[in-house]
């Protein structure tokens, strides 16, 4: 019967032979070897597992949904019954009893309970959430005596290639351990968070893994895991993780502060690509182009405009747009920064005060100005978190946020993400002027939209509802 070795193993045996070029290298050796290796992982797995709990989460159920069920003798006024809606994972943060894990793990819950490796089970308070970032912290209410935490490593400097273990909840199955490497660092753009500089790794991540724990080779916490990539809901070999230099910064001001307070410029920024490089006779493709300036922010009161790329944060330089937005978030509102900014061909710096990031506005209600109006979109003016999430390059217009399905902006083919610029030919400057032209249109059985997606005009007809 053949031997049949883990993929680990197998590899450890490639490498152990090609480092020996007679492969003279001996059986004992070679089990020696796996032995020394495979004696680390479980003492790393024993240090870090206890740090790893089960978080389960209830909210209150529907009561819509439970009142058109009522018998009617029943009373109005009753206690909604709650459920399990989720459950993830969390990491022990310190002695304390605060336990670090995701935002959409414990986002809109009214009970949250984790459950430690030895099965003890403790209710918990929010203490704060990112959604930003994807992290919240929460707090045993009774904290029990000699809880176990783990080293925090720089995440700086892991490289690709690195062992990783993965510790989490994944479909139930509490406190699984799985390995793989570091695939790759700094990823963004995935499409997960506003903040994103996620550590990837092929160490196998499932629903339920969700705020558990990512640990290098030394027993060292180097990351929450936080999501998978895949076409089938389980593990391809693509997890990603927030690395750990970025949860202290978060979860230091979640315990502070019950929040996070970012830093802000007050700028609409894009990427540098090679034609705009050209275009402003600029030799580099890093940095960030500012396309546009906001009323009422520190850019307006600094001498920053329209065409700058920033370069450099107070000596950093900036790799580009995700990098800048980083830098900027974590500087302290209030303090002052120096932005070099290349400009007609020269370097200047610029001194000028970093403001505080706006909170996230409500999302306006859908535009209702009557049955024959109801479009079925939502719209916002665009700010700078908008901006960056749908790669608008200037606050021309509105932006779309939300497209109900089977509507007649659906029909016509409007989508999320749209900036409309004008309807029927009447420029939209903001969400007021939009509201004002279809006032001025409600005659109209057919509008006619100029939006912007993905850089490209388009004009598309959307057909208004039947009386």
């Amino acid at each position: 019967m053949k031997n049949i070795f883990p993929l680990t193993c197998f590899l450890l045996l490639l490498s152990l032979a090609l480092l020996v070029p007679d492969h003279s290298i001996s059986a004992a050796q070679v089990n020696g070897s796996l032995e020394k290796f495979n004696t680390t992982l479980v003492t790393i797995t024993k240090k870090a597992i206890p740090v790893v709990v089960n978080i389960t989460v209830e909210k209150k159920a529907d009561r819509k949904k439970i009142i058109q069920f009522m018998e009617p003798d029943m009373p109005y006024k009753f206690k909604a019954p709650t459920r399990p809606v989720s459950k993830g994972s969390g990491v022990i943060f310190n002695d304390k009893g605060y336990v670090i894990t995701n935002n959409h793990v414990i986002e809109n819950s009214t009970d949250i309970k984790v459950t430690l490796s030895d099965r003890r089970e403790f209710p918990c308070e929010l203490v704060g959430s990112d959604p930003a970032t994807d992290l919240a912290v929460i707090k045993m209410k009774t904290v029990p005596k000699e809880l176990p935490t783990l080293k925090v490593a720089d995440s700086d400097k892991i490289s690709v290639g690195e062992i990783a273990v993965a510790i989490g909840n994944p479909f139930g199955f509490t406190h699984t351990v799985t390995m793989g490497i570091i695939s790759a660092t700094g990823r963004q753009d995935v499409g997960l968070a506003d903040y994103e500089n996620f550590i990837q790794t092929d160490a196998a991540i499932n629903p339920g893994n969700s705020g558990g724990a990512l640990v290098n080779i030394r027993g060292e916490l180097i990351g929450i895991n936080t999501a998978i990539i895949s076409r089938y809901g389980g593990n391809t070999g693509i997890g990603f993780a927030i690395p750990s230099n970025m949860m202290k910064q978060v979860v230091g001001e979640l315990i502070k502060n019950g929040k996070v307070v970012r830093g802000w410029l007050g700028v609409f920024i894009q990427p540098v690509t090679p034609d705009i490089a050209e275009s402003f006779n600029y030799k580099s493709l890093e940095g960030a182009l500012v396309s546009d300036v906001m009323k009422k922010s520190p850019a307006q009161n600094s001498k920053i405009r329209a065409g700058d790329i920033i370069t450099k944060i107070d000596g950093t330089e900036i790799r580009d747009v995700n990098h800048l937005r980083r830098i900027i978030a974590w500087k302290q509102p209030g303090t002052s920064a120096k932005v070099s900014v290349f400009r007609s061909g020269k370097i200047f710096d610029v001194d000028m005060s970093i403001g505080t990031l706006p909170e996230k506005k409500l999302i306006a209600q859908k535009e209702r100005l009557g049955p024959q109006d109801d479009l079925g979109i939502v719209i916002r003016d665009i700010d700078e978190e908008l901006a960056y999430r749908y790669r608008i390059p200037d606050r021309r217009g509105v932006v779309i946020v939300e497209v109900t399905p089977d509507s007649p902006a659906d029909s016509g083919g409007l989508k999320s993400g749209d900036t409309i610029r004008e309807i029927n030919q009447k420029p939209v400057r903001d969400t007021s002027a939009f509201r004002t032209i279809l006032m001025e249109l409600k005659s109209n059985r057919r509008l006619l939209f100029l939006v912007r997606r993905l850089g490209i005009n388009k004009f598309i007809v959307v057909s208004k509802p039947e009386e």
